[in-house]
């Protein structure tokens, strides 16, 4: 899960929620530069934290029994198994980019590296049932990564202000892109997607206490909050109709 601090407690943005705003950006992918398996490549996104369920995991809280934030968890050998199990049972080549995602997180984990060096492994049977190549997988993972690095920017609140530019990530082509804002719109240059301006949202649920006992407390506090929506609108620096 997200976890971003308020003067009104925690902010709580899920694992799943964050999945879906990445997979909007991806939709909002520029047609003649969509990877040739898009349909695949969109799902892939969609569901690339799906296994990580903040209403069923134990390890939710640190040791002071605030909530624990994705950046100081590390390897789960059960959880990167199921997510994979998913993605293969779903197609070979969902199987490849949910396998890079998992080598890109945990490539400097030492827990990982039995782990990863069976993915990569397993690889080259899934390029073959998938009649896919090296450099497709690549370029759709390249997509993929994009839009969660993207995803992940909004959700922990990283827009900087005063029209300061912040790196996102390398698109498929190797171009960097950037984003900030000016007057409460997104601009990401250069511009990556299909229409001159969008809409995205995503949900979070804030918590006014900072400390639970007990992993079954906070949980319940979770399923209990209220939900908020967020709306972020996007646009070309072209466009300032």
């Amino acid at each position: 899960m997200i976890v971003n601090y308020s003067e009104n407690g925690w902010e709580i943005i899920t694992q799943r929620s964050h999945g879906l705003l990445a997979a909007q950006i991806c939709a909002q992918w520029r047609k003649d530069d969509q990877p040739k398996r898009w349909v695949e490549t969109l799902i892939a996104t969609a569901e690339h934290d799906d296994v990580y369920n903040e209403f069923e995991n134990d390890n939710l809280l640190n040791d002071k029994g605030g909530p624990v934030n994705f950046i100081n968890t590390g390897f789960e050998k059960d959880h990167c198994e199921r997510l994979m199990g998913m993605a293969e049972t779903k197609s070979a080549y969902i199987a490849l980019l949910t396998s890079r995602h998992i080598q890109f997180i945990h490539a400097a984990d030492p827990k990982a590296k039995s782990f990863i060096a069976d993915l990569i492994k397993r690889e080259k049977q899934w390029i073959i049932a998938a009649q896919s190549t090296q450099a497709e997988v690549k370029r759709g993972y390249a997509v993929l990564q994009f839009c969660d690095a993207f995803s992940l920017l909004i959700c922990q609140g990283l827009v900087q202000p005063e029209h300061r530019k912040i790196e996102i990530s390398s698109g498929p082509d190797g171009t960097v892109y950037q984003m900030f804002e000016q007057d409460a719109t997104l601009i990401v240059e250069p511009w990556p997607f299909e229409e001159a301006s969008f809409e995205l949202s995503y949900e979070s649920r804030n918590l006014p206490a900072l400390t639970y006992r007990s992993t079954s407390q906070f949980r319940k506090a979770i399923a209990e909050a209220e939900v908020s929506t967020h709306n972020i609108m996007l646009r070309s620096n072209r466009s300032k109709d």
